[in-house]
């Protein structure tokens, strides 16, 4: 068998009709809303690598920290055989933990975009002759079925991506990797954490205007995929920490009272002025709510490793 292996488990147009679907919803919907995996074509994927830099924002370097000086003991713990990664991207987050896995023999990145997998599974192989890679074009979302491969398994989900997703939809994400896993098999997952307000707030609403940008990169790729006429400088990028939920909200405002048409859906949308769109939630944890939603999905927490500073933590959870 080839050393690198594409399986598609998406058909060709399942982004387009996906992108539909949650447009209509979202713009029909009260409140408004927009889901935030809409920000990642490639300008968004850029903006959001320069959002990684910004010193304000803190969870990739705290979890980079994290990922450094825990590797081994991931890898000890663990033994995995196979790696899986959801949402994997450029695949840099796992080098760390690949490295450490010394019987590692199949890694398993999943993503939605081809072009991302092909480049990371390639530049892995290259680093590491001997390692197996099945990339699959997925989303992990949506319920998934793995290539069969040798076990232990470790599945990775980094970055606080998990914060992206509401209270039932984690409920529902936690039960589905659970369903992957035999037991034994472990969760590696990355959360930020609840801390001061100014520092969240500061980390989606930088001083430079990058999240500004990729927040309204939304809107860009609604005009480009689906015809529509929305003027980003129309809207006015917002971010705010919910107190009661424990949550960091992007929204974007309307500057004004204004109509957008979306011709692919046969739609028009009316704003009012101030009226605010939900772009995004990213919600913050404590360890012992993250030990109980994982305990709900048939997971129990074994190791909560943080950065210095207490910021950010990864969690190793074993299937029951």
């Amino acid at each position: 068998m080839s050393p690198f292996v594409l399986t598609r488990t998406l058909p060709e147009d399942a982004t387009d009709a996906a992108l539909r679907a949650d447009v209509l919803k979202g713009l029909t919907s009260t409140p408004k809303t927009l889901p935030p995996k809409w920000f990642y074509d490639a300008r968004g994927s850029e903006l959001f690598e320069q959002i990684t830099e910004l010193p304000e924002y803190y969870p990739t370097r705290a979890e980079r920290e994290i990922l450094m000086d825990r590797a081994g003991e991931i890898a000890a713990a663990t033994g995995a055989r196979t790696l899986v990664e959801l949402g994997s991207g450029s695949s840099r987050k796992t080098r760390y933990v690949i490295e450490a896995l010394t019987g590692l023999h199949t890694y398993v990145p999943v993503d939605v975009s081809e072009s991302a997998l092909g480049q990371a599974g390639h530049a892995l192989i290259a680093e590491r002759p001997g390692l197996d890679v099945h990339a699959l074009i997925a989303d992990f979302t949506g319920g998934l079925s793995l290539p069969d491969t040798p076990g232990p398994r470790l599945v990775a989900f980094l970055g606080g991506t998990i914060g992206n997703l509401l209270p039932a939809e984690r409920a529902a994400f936690l039960a589905s990797v659970r369903a992957l896993l035999a037991p034994g098999d472990a969760l590696l997952l990355g959360t930020d954490l609840v801390k001061d307000e100014k520092v969240l707030v500061e980390a989606y609403d930088d001083a430079a205007g990058v999240t500004a940008a990729f927040n309204k990169n939304v809107l860009e790729v609604i005009n480009r995929e689906l015809g529509a006429d929305f003027d980003p400088a129309a809207f006015e990028h917002v971010a705010l920490w919910d107190t009661r939920s424990e949550w960091i909200e992007m929204r974007l405002r309307s500057r004004t009272a204004q109509t957008v048409k979306v011709p692919a859906l046969d739609l028009a949308v009316d704003f009012a002025a101030g009226e605010e769109m939900r772009t995004e939630v990213s919600a913050k944890f404590r360890k012992e709510g993250m030990r109980a939603e994982l305990s709900a999905a048939g997971l129990e927490l074994a190791h909560w490793w943080t950065d210095g500073q207490g910021r950010f933590a990864l969690s190793l959870s074993v299937a029951r």
